[in-house]
């Protein structure tokens, strides 16, 4: 049983305490079940179940610190990972940046795991998977995809009497159907912390809509056009994303040493600093119910809501405790996920309202090209579709693009509601003035 409840974790983290001899112990203990399926070519091409629980111990003597990890749990194996961390401590050279482990703190009650999910069976997966496939032979398409879910537990403990524990639980899927010809494709994602939410016949149809849409593509000229990104084409957990790397990019120190856009030339950084369209607010909460996460950080620290960009204007950086007592500011730690507000245009009314541009369903391939103003390029994928007169014209070939998430949240022209993409609760998008720089063959 890999999933402890919040009292045999306890048991366990103040056993492996009473053993400590050092100045200052921490323990951290964890534990995930979950499992997954693959499909290609309208085939299961692998299934697999995960289980397991994990232990790390934190020793230190003085500002020496050392670490030990386990996943045996009778006493001669913790004590003897106890002492191994005390020894690694002693030979550790200082840590200049120590910092004392966090004292008791006070946690938001969340709810971030569904029982739902972490009943998911192989015969549920096989069954999600059977109806994609299904799906995909009654249309002469070519689908592969990927379900994966896990229930998780996380518990921490330390000698200056803190305690946490959090349980939760996700499901993603993904799909991208093709075209018998090769030349048409569609994509779909979804996540969820609570699967009866979740779909998968809708998922798969879009996917399906897409690719029969995009077949045969037709060329037009790279250039500036108007586009409407829907939300896998602003935040991916499968690769760099446009806003992915905007919130990334949240960092304290590295604004406060001039390694972000947020940092200002001749010294100091752009907190405070109008930097985006006046409609762009995000905020974070992990009371959240779409999207759920921990109320606590990973190093103990409180999870709150927080506002990082507020009608445009930079709200709140996150950092390091090190980098927040260095520097005496507010110590913020790094959110489970971000909320970007929305507006209420559907994505066929950003299509009405568009006398010519680009449709975009996916970017991929994104690789940052200058840190310094976050300017990245990449690729669309499964599904580009040229928009004329309001009307969805004919499917083009895909692009490559040269743009940066500061520039295109000041090109805003609409929004959508926000729908969840990664564990992010993130709106479509039109935006003016987008940056495609040259065609790609790629389908």
């Amino acid at each position: 049983m890999a999933i402890l409840n919040k009292e045999e974790a306890q048991a366990i983290l103040r056993k492996i305490l009473s053993y400590s001899k050092a100045d200052e112990c921490e323990v951290n203990l964890s534990g995930t079940e979950g499992g997954n399926i693959r499909y290609a070519r309208n085939s299961v091409s692998t299934s697999g179940a995960e289980e397991n629980t994990s232990l790390a111990i934190e020793s230190r003597f003085g500002k020496r610190a050392g670490t030990a990890t386990i996943n045996e749990f009778d006493d001669a194996a913790l004590q003897k990972l106890v002492r191994q961390a005390e020894e690694t401590a002693r030979l550790a050279p200082e840590n200049p940046e120590y910092i004392e482990f966090l004292s008791p703190q006070t946690y938001l009650p969340t709810n971030a795991h569904f029982a739902s999910t972490a009943n998911i069976t192989p015969e549920y997966r096989a069954e999600v998977a059977g109806k994609s496939i299904e799906m995909a032979n009654a249309q002469k398409l070519t689908a592969a995809g990927f379900l994966e879910d896990y229930s998780n537990f996380n518990a921490k403990m330390n000698s200056k009497g803190l305690f946490a524990y959090n349980q939760d639980s996700s499901v993603e899927f993904s799909v991208t159907m093709r075209t018998a010809d090769g030349t048409g494709s569609g994509y779909a994602t979804r996540d969820f912390s609570d699967v009866s939410k979740f779909d998968a016949v809708e998922a798969s149809q879009v996917a399906i809509a897409k690719a029969m849409g995009s077949s045969n593509a037709k060329a037009i000229e790279p250039g500036k056009y108007t586009v409407i990104l829907e939300p896998a084409a602003l935040m991916a957990n499968t690769d760099a994303s446009l806003m992915g790397a905007l919130l990334n990019s949240l960092d304290t120190r590295n604004a406060d040493e001039g390694r972000s856009f947020l940092a200002k030339k001749g010294g100091g950084t752009k907190l405070g600093e109008k930097l985006f369209d006046e409609r762009i607010t995000i905020y974070s909460d992990p009371t959240n119910p779409d999207i759920p996460s921990s109320g606590w950080a990973d190093d103990g620290r409180p999870q709150e809501k927080i506002t990082w960009i507020e009608k445009g204007v930079v709200k709140n950086l996150y950092n390091t405790r090190y980098w927040a007592q260095h520097k005496n500011i507010k110590s913020i730690p790094r959110p489970g996920g971000f909320i970007m507000l929305g507006g209420t245009q559907s994505i066929d009314d950003m299509i009405k309202s568009t006398d010519r541009g680009i449709l975009v369903t996916r970017l991929w391939y994104i690789r940052a090209v200058d840190p310094q103003t976050l300017l990245y390029t990449g690729l669309t994928r499964d599904g580009t579709f040229y928009i004329e007169n309001g009307k969805i014209k004919h499917p083009v070939k895909n692009f490559r693009f040269n743009e940066s998430p500061v520039i295109m949240l000041n090109n805003l022209e609409a929004l959508g509601k926000p729908q969840r993409v990664g564990g992010n609760l993130v709106p479509p998008m039109k935006i003016r003035d987008f940056t495609f720089t040259s065609l790609s063959d790629a389908v």
